[in-house]
């Protein structure tokens, strides 16, 4: 019969890589990245089309519609594309720290507050299965969010040549 020898691991719950993970997995603000393909791009346009709908009063007080179509819609585009760029790089920031958390083979924790923070090495299976999961789980979403990021800063840039070719003109 093999033995087994259980760690226990001094960290507290909430502060456990894993734990976070699934807490940030099932959260309605980051689970965004981890919806299908069909669904991310539906609620980025969501988004886009909100962020849209805020900016476009803004920019039919510079450019009327009537006067400068064109300008109008560029400079919507870029105030929905800035509403979309801030949370996506919200979403960013957040999955980037649980990659990080499951990456390293020790986790700082706080037992009681701020002032008395601890570290604690992993067990070999425990690294091994945070890796796998960052590997697997979380490396997928970070690389669509930054895919996402890098799409939507080179339209952004586009229509902001656009913007200026056009206002200057």
């Amino acid at each position: 019969m093999r033995r087994q020898f259980i760690k226990v691991c001094p960290v507290p719950s909430e502060q456990q890589p894993i734990n976070e993970y699934e807490e940030l997995k099932t959260s309605w603000f980051f689970c965004l990245a981890t919806s299908e393909k069909y669904l991310f791009l539906r609620n980025i346009i969501i988004i886009w089309s909100i962020g849209w709908l805020l900016s476009s009063p803004l920019a039919a007080a510079s450019f009327p519609p009537d006067q400068s179509l064109l300008l109008f819609v560029v400079s919507s585009d870029l105030g929905a594309g800035v509403l979309l760029i801030l949370i996506l790089l919200q979403l960013t920031s957040g999955w980037y720290h649980i990659k990080g958390r499951l990456k390293k083979k020790t986790i700082f924790y706080e037992e009681s507050g701020w002032y008395d923070g601890q570290t604690w090495i992993k067990p070999s299976e425990m690294v091994i299965r945070d890796r796998l999961i960052m590997s697997y789980q979380v490396n997928p979403i970070v690389n669509r969010l930054i895919n996402t990021i890098s799409l939507l800063s080179l339209v952004m840039f586009v229509h902001t040549m656009i913007w200026l070719y056009f206002s200057t003109a």
